[in-house]
């Protein structure tokens, strides 16, 4: 795969710009793990920069994802790649490809040489983690959401805060996601079934009133790693406010973390009564968003999903 010489240029010229020191491209290499966008890491000799491009329709994705590095790395509690240089979303414009214009977007990240999580660094992680969740905002603004939409994989998420948690939870993920799979398949007497959830879903917080806590939003595996000394790092965000047990729920969804990450969490801050239940309801909008970006190959697992939470609401 070759990078684009004159996409080069204007990456090199951005770099220039912000940090005022000289750069130029002499290897550009593909970087793996990406199903979206295209990702590279970028050396003149000296300097390093982890990259990632697409068409001008991702510039929308790139700066959703600086903003939600950059609120989590304004915490301190966990490390994440800087943004750009100087903490700006860095996007590209139209650059030349042959006798064709193509326009260009582009992320500039600082380059961490990553490694996946070993038992300390998982430990490490689920502490980090568990400090950043009682980062929850002033009690006077104690909304749920985000100012700003974003995305969830290549799925926009729509922030709109809301007062309740359920009444975010249910007009913000869960029936956005819903209406996406009826439109992509799914059978109206499913969705009429995740449509039942949705309406009654304030039941299940009767009892419990999460925190708005500031969350990774997309925190499976593929998203998380480790320097060399151990130091957990966490990246590609899908950030907003809401309640802590929805980045362990997915956490636990796919599996990749060690164990220690989940005991180190709950020794930070144990998880209430009632979430395996939970646990269920944040995991069905990641299951029907991976039906609405995949296919058909998640519908069974949403449709025992759905009969399992109606059953608790009945």
């Amino acid at each position: 795969m070759q990078f684009p010489p004159a996409l080069a240029t204007a990456i090199a010229s951005t770099i220039e710009a912000a940090t005022g020191q000289p750069f130029h491209v002499s290897t550009a290499q593909p970087v793996g793990g990406g199903c979206i966008h295209e990702a590279w890491r970028l050396d003149d000799g000296q300097r390093s920069f982890f990259v990632k491009t697409g068409t001008t329709i991702a510039a929308t994705s790139f700066d959703a994802e600086a903003d939600g590095l950059n609120a989590l790395r304004a915490t301190g509690t966990v490390r994440v790649p800087k943004v750009g240089a100087g903490g700006t979303a860095l996007a590209g414009s139209a650059v030349s490809m042959g006798t064709a214009a193509v326009d260009h977007a582009f992320l500039i990240l600082e380059y961490l040489e990553l490694r996946s999580l070993d038992r300390t660094g998982g430990a490490a992680l689920g502490d980090a983690l568990a400090r950043l969740h009682r980062e929850s905002g002033e009690a006077a603004d104690a909304t749920y959401g985000w100012p700003r939409d974003n995305f969830i994989g290549g799925t926009p998420q729509s922030n709109q805060s809301q007062r309740t948690w359920a009444g975010f939870f249910s007009a913000e993920r869960l029936r956005p996601q819903l209406a996406l799979a009826s439109a992509n398949g799914m059978e109206r007497g499913l969705r009429d079934q995740g449509e039942q959830i949705a309406a009654r879903l304030s039941a299940l917080f009767l009892d419990y009133r999460p925190l708005p806590s500031l969350l990774h939003g997309d925190l499976w595996s593929g998203n998380a790693a480790q320097l060399e000394d151990g130091t957990p790092v966490i990246f590609d965000p899908a950030v907003y406010r809401g309640d802590r047990e929805a980045d362990i729920a997915m956490a636990e969804l796919f599996g990749g973390f060690p164990e220690s990450f989940y005991a180190a969490y709950r020794a930070a801050w144990p998880l209430d009564p009632g979430y395996e239940t939970r646990k269920t309801l944040y995991n069905l909008y990641h299951v029907l968003n991976h039906f609405n970006l995949f296919g058909a190959g998640y519908l069974g697992q949403a449709r025992r999903m759905i009969a399992q939470l109606n059953a608790e609401l009945r």
